[in-house]
């Protein structure tokens, strides 16, 4: 049995309540890293949503943040993060999401991005286009980078790894109209896909990140790749640059001199 994009919206929604549930409320954060934390919401949405795919999906393999997941056929797998901005929702920042992704045969075929604050649900089948809320969405028509406007994240490792893309943030702030940084990289693809932004990068990045939002963002006119331009933005190590078709050429140029200089 395989899933819909209406079962993946549906478990997208479902996690998404508990996680508006729980907002704005004390919060039990344990910490994986020096900035790296976890709460009960994530562990609460991530066994509501490896539940519910074990109970209608047993046979399928999935890939978890917060946990091991769940064995099964690698054909059959599935990539979740079961709150992708737990910082921000810690700190009661309502800028978060549900990120769900399905991969089939190692190719991705749906994605769903669900921000349950603003109560947007990003989605796309492979072939079938992108949507929010069910209406179809489409990259900006942006053709210079300095008249764009980009998005980026930074590793929980940004103090210590040299590679902290302080100085990709600092080239691409003086090119273009401005970089901001929302905290949760399913949204700022997503938000890609809309044309809110006209391009996002982001070194190092986890797959269950970017598996969701990269197929919306592409399924939505984006060019995506990895930040030097390679075609495989989900082999390890991940790091992606997804971007309206008329910019990506150049950020690729940028962000190849800064990587080698």
């Amino acid at each position: 049995m395989k899933p819909t994009l209406d079962d993946i919206e549906s478990l997208a929604r479902g996690a998404g309540e508990i996680l508006r549930a729980g907002f704005g409320q004390r919060h039990q954060v344990r910490y994986k890293g020096e900035i790296d934390l976890v709460t009960e919401a994530d562990h609460a949405s991530e066994e509501f949503l490896l539940n519910e795919i074990r109970r209608r999906f047993p046979d399928h393999q999935v890939v978890s943040e917060e946990s091991d997941g769940i064995a099964g056929a690698e054909c059959c797998q599935w990539i979740i993060d079961p709150l992708d901005g737990t910082v921000n929702y810690a700190h009661g920042v309502p800028i978060f999401s549900v990120s769900i992704a399905y991969r089939e045969d190692n190719l991705m075929r749906l994605g769903v991005v669900y921000d349950p604050m603003q109560e947007e649900c990003f989605s796309a089948e492979r072939g079938q286009g992108s949507f929010m809320n069910g209406r179809p969405l489409h990259v900006s028509q942006a053709q210079a980078l300095v008249r764009s406007l980009l998005v980026t994240g930074f590793s929980y490792d940004i103090r210590t790894n040299p590679r902290n893309n302080l100085d990709y943030y600092a080239t691409f702030s003086l090119c273009s109209q401005g970089v901001r940084r929302l905290g949760s990289a399913a949204l700022d693809l997503s938000y890609v896909a809309a044309g809110r932004f006209d391009g996002y990068w982001e070194l190092e990045i986890k797959p269950w990140d970017i598996a969701a939002g990269g197929l919306i963002a592409e399924q939505a006119g984006a060019m995506v790749t990895d930040v030097l331009g390679r075609p495989d933005y989900l082999k390890p190590p991940c790091s992606i640059l997804a971007t309206t078709p008329g910019i990506h050429a150049e950020m690729v140029s940028i962000l190849n001199n800064v990587h080698s200089g």
